[in-house]
C-alpha cells in the first residue's frame, strides 16, 4: 500500500500495488482484478548451475535498481511478501519499510526464509510453522487466506450446479490448474469402479483434457452420468462444498479449503518437488482430517482406499469434523489487519 500521486485507488481507502516478475503468470490475473502492475527483472540463484549463476546475479542486482525506482515513485507504507525469488530484490530495495510475510505451506522455502530476515512480522498458515523461524515474537497465526467467491457455495447449491444425485456419494478428482498426470491417469484406469460406488467431479486440468475426456466416452450410459468431466472449473467453491471426499495433492490451498469446508481428503504430495507438499499432507492426515497415498502407489490402492472411505459414513464424519476444527474463515482479514496495523492505521 502506498501513497503515491501517480496511482489509482485499487480498493476504497488504499492504494494497492502488484509487483510480480518479468513475464510473471499472474499479471494478467492482477490487471482483471483493476490492481495496477509493474514488473521487475528476478531469477533464482539457488541450484541453477555455475553457467546461469552470474546471469542471474546480474538479473536480481538489475530487480533491485528496478525496485528501487519502484518504491521512490509509489512511497508504499507497507510490503506484503508471499514468497517467491521475485520478491527478494523488493525485500532488499525496501529495508526500512515496514514489511509483512506470509507463509502458505508449512514448511517455508528458501526463499521465504531469506524473506523473513527482512520481515517486521510473518503470518502463518497453521502452528506448526512456528518451529522454521526465530523470534517468535514476530510470528501470527492467520491461517490460509480465502476467495470470498467460495463462501457463497451452499451443499445444496452446488448439488443443484452440477446436477448431482443426492442418493449417491459425491468424489471430486483434481490435481491443480494443469491437472496431475499420475491422478488423471490413475483415474482413468479404475474410473468404472469408481462410478459403481460414487458420482465423480473430475477436474482434468489442461494437459491431459483430451485423454480423459476419450475415456469418458467409452463409458455405459448408467456409468456415463454419473461423471461430471472438466478440463477447469471457474467455480472451485461449489466442487468442494458437493463433495464428501477429494483425492487431489497437497499444495498450500489444502490448508484452507479443505478445512473451510470440512472436506475428508486421500492426499496424493507431489513426489519430485521439495517436500512441501508431503509436510502439508502429514500436518492434516497427523490430525485425522485426511490419509496419504503415495503417488508410486496410486495404481495399486487407489480403488481401494477409496471404497473404504465411501463406504463408512461414520470415518468420513469423523475426517470431516478433524478438517473442520482446521478452519480459519477470517484469515484474509486476520492478514488485511496485521498489515494496516504496520502501516499505522486502525486494524480491521
Amino acid at each position: 500500500m502506498g501513497r503515491g500521486p501517480n496511482f489509482q485507488l485499487a480498493t476504497s481507502n488504499f492504494e494497492l500495488l502488484w509487483v510480480g516478475g518479468e513475464g510473471g503468470m499472474e499479471e494478467e490475473l492482477v490487471n482483471r482484478a483493476g490492481i495496477p502492475y509493474q514488473s521487475i527483472p528476478a531469477a533464482g540463484v539457488h541450484g541453477v548451475g555455475l553457467r546461469a549463476l552470474p546471469r542471474n546475479i546480474a538479473k536480481l542486482t538489475r530487480g533491485v535498481v528496478a525496485s528501487r525506482r519502484i518504491l521512490k515513485e509509489f512511497r508504499p507504507d507497507v510490503l506484503f511478501f508471499t514468497g517467491g525469488y521475485v520478491a527478494a530484490p523488493m525485500a532488499v530495495a525496501g529495508r526500512g519499510i515496514p514489511t509483512l510475510l506470509f507463509v502458505p505451506d508449512i514448511e517455508p522455502g528458501l526463499a521465504l526464509k531469506f524473506l523473513a530476515r527482512y520481515a517486521d512480522r510473518v503470518t502463518l498458515t497453521a502452528p506448526d510453522s512456528k518451529k522454521y523461524f526465530p523470534r517468535p515474537e514476530r510470528l501470527v497465526l492467520t491461517g490460509y487466506p480465502l476467495r470470498a467467491d467460495l463462501a457463497a457455495w451452499s451443499r445444496q447449491k452446488a448439488t443443484q450446479h452440477f446436477g448431482l444425485s443426492s442418493d449417491l456419494p459425491t468424489l471430486l478428482i483434481f490435481g491443480g490448474s494443469k491437472g496431475a498426470r499420475s491422478i488423471n491417469m490413475a483415474a482413468i484406469k479404475h474410473l468404472k469402479s469408481l462410478l459403481e460406488m460414487a458420482q465423480v467431479i473430475h477436474i482434468t486440468g489442461s494437459l491431459d483434457w483430451q485423454t480423459v475426456e476419450a475415456a469418458s466416452r467409452e463409458l455405459p450410459e448408467a456409468l456415463s452420468v454419473r461423471y461430471h468431466i472438466m478440463p477447469y472449473l471457474h467455480e472451485m467453491g461449489a466442487a468442494l462444498a458437493a463433495a464428501d471426499l477429494v483425492i487431489s495433492r497437497a499444495g498450500a490451498s489444502t490448508l484452507g479449503e479443505y478445512p473451510f469446508f470440512g472436506l475428508p481428503a486421500i492426499l496424493v504430495p507431489y513426489p519430485y518437488a521439495w517436500r512441501y507438499q508431503k509436510v502439508n499432507a502429514d500436518y492434516l492426515a497427523g490430525r485425522g482430517a485426511a490419509v496419504i497415498l503415495q503417488d508410486e502407489f496410486l495404481d495399486e490402492k487407489l480403488p481401494v482406499l477409496a471404497r473404504t472411505l465411501l463406504d463408512n459414513l461414520n470415518k468420513r464424519e469423523a475426517m470431516r469434523a478433524a478438517m473442520q476444527n482446521l478452519s480459519h474463515p477470517h484469515a484474509a482479514d486476520a492478514i488485511a489487519s496485521q498489515l494496516l496495523e504496520l502501516a499505522g492505521e486502525q486494524p480491521l
